[in-house]
């Protein structure tokens, strides 16, 4: 009996830890947490020189940084418009199109931005 209630608790815990890990520890990632990541995940599939990763850099702490202000002006009760994250995203892929080719652009919206976003929300969707 003792065994079954010492597994039962050992479960729980696991459960309780793995459910923690995958949303970050309750914790939003700060902006430059978010640049590092995505310049890493881009340098790696690009393969960037050292300029290259600097304007990507760029590009993303901007876009990360706007967006934690409009994420802030939430908190106010307000939604901001969608186009406003539009208007992010568009000013960040125009920087992201003068550091990489037309090839590895088309290729980052078509496989490397969803997948950044699908690890981001949590890879199921089920929110």
């Amino acid at each position: 009996m003792k065994i079954k209630i010492v597994l039962a608790g050992m479960m729980m815990f696991a459960f309780a830890l793995g459910s923690y890990a995958q949303d970050g520890g309750g914790q939003r990632r700060t902006a430059e947490e978010r640049t590092k990541r995505a310049v890493d995940t881009i340098t790696s599939v690009f393969k960037l020189d050292q300029a290259q990763q600097t304007q990507t850099q760029t590009a993303f702490m901007d876009y990360n940084k706007a967006m934690d202000k409009l994420r802030e002006s939430m908190q106010g009760g307000t939604r901001p418009d969608r186009s406003e994250y539009e208007k992010l995203i568009t000013e960040r892929d125009e920087k992201l199109k003068k550091v990489l080719s037309a090839d590895q652009f088309k290729k980052y919206k078509d496989e490397v931005e969803p997948a950044m976003r699908t690890r981001r929300q949590g890879g199921g969707g089920n929110n």
